[in-house]
């Protein structure tokens, strides 16, 4: 009965702030319908010089492919390579294309004539994809035929190779350590800051009772909030998990235990809000880093991939990943649920023993 009035208390002060509401109905909607733009690793908008020192059909077909790409802005075909170099060192084009002299001849006589790619490695994923992209367009132009008949590649569980797809799952996760973990942390530091805490101190209230009447609100909340998001992926983006989202609640509870009762131990820890929200930041920002997110984790240092060993973000998008977007089964999630319930247990417990009921004279 206790807790039930503690929460019905918790829900009135979200109520009543003037500012969380409004967070938290408008933090699902820019999450879910301005990041899977903008967190987009497909390279576009690449702006190309094209030297043709040939000028025969052939080296003009393979500037109309470039044209037509719709990767690329043509920008246009440059007299001299000194020219489109100029270009690049200015920032008005990315890559520059050469075509030798006699290209069409070599080809027709079964030569292969070397195609120069110079790209703006400034900026080295733009540059590496745009001049992979390249690649591909003169390898074509070269080997039309041949090509087509020696590849045939078949993209599983993503046909349509949408980078949306992959991210939306992991930015529910996001959302979820956002509002179980950052909120109730800072929520509990303003009280010590305004000395409302101390009047919970003195009653007869467990702190079992306390901490949970604290996290149940924002874990409603959470679960709430990744319905929304559920919804606004299925009517923007037409995207619906492709395994049972009863799995996906799971590991959202998972994480939603685990960054809570992380988000309580910084309170714990601290008295200040600046001190509360410094630490939370820098933590949470490593563990999106860190956690597979952005790039594969296969593909990181040696010493960055051993610390995703305890980072339940890299956990957690694994496993929605392995449900949402190839529509695994509990089976194949089965190491991530029980790594992530460890990891809860030992946060929670953690949580609730730092925790002390004290008041201050």
């Amino acid at each position: 009965m206790v807790l039930k009035y503690l929460i019905q208390k918790e829900f009135l002060q979200l109520r009543r702030d003037a500012f969380l509401p409004r967070l938290i109905v408008v933090f699902p909607i820019v999450i879910m319908c301005v990041m899977p733009w903008v967190l987009n690793m497909e390279v576009k908008n690449i702006v190309v010089d094209v030297v043709d020192n040939d000028r025969s059909t052939v080296s003009k077909q393979l500037v109309h492919r470039i044209e037509a790409s719709r990767y690329f802005i043509f920008n246009g075909q440059k007299a001299t390579y000194k020219e489109a170099l100029a270009d690049v060192e200015t920032s008005k084009a990315d890559v520059v294309v050469v075509v030798p002299p006699r290209y069409g001849r070599d080809l027709k006589n079964g030569g292969t004539p070397q195609v120069l790619i110079a790209a703006n490695a400034v900026n080295g994923t733009k540059g590496a994809m745009g001049a992979g992209y390249l690649s591909n367009i003169v390898t074509q132009n070269v080997s039309p035929a041949g090509i087509g008949q020696a590849l045939s590649t078949l993209y599983l569980y993503n046909k349509n190779l949408n980078y949306k797809l992959f991210m939306i799952p992991a930015l529910m996760g996001i959302l979820m350590m956002m509002l179980c973990g950052f909120l109730p942390a800072l929520n509990i530091v303003s009280e010590k800051e305004k000395g409302t805490i101390e009047q919970i101190n003195v009653t007869p209230v467990s702190k079992w009772t306390f901490i949970l009447a604290k996290l149940i609100p924002y874990w409603i909340i959470g679960l709430l909030v990744m319905s929304i998001c559920f919804v606004l992926a299925w009517l923007v983006y037409g995207i619906t998990s492709a395994g049972n989202l009863a799995l996906v609640y799971l590991l959202a509870i998972l994480l939603a235990f685990i960054f809570s009762g992380f988000g309580l131990i910084i309170s714990n820890y601290n008295e200040t809000m600046q001190q509360a929200m410094f630490i939370m930041w820098f933590f949470v920002v490593c563990l999106m880093l860190l956690s597979g997110l952005f790039t594969p984790v296969n593909s990181m240092p040696d010493w960055a991939r051993a610390t995703t060993v305890v980072n339940p973000m890299h956990y957690f998008i694994d496993a929605i990943r392995t449900v949402y977007v190839r529509g695994g089964d509990f089976a194949s999630i089965s190491h991530q649920v029980a790594t992530l319930a460890g990891m809860a247990a030992v946060m929670d417990v953690w949580a609730i023993w730092s925790y002390r009921k004290r008041v201050t004279n």
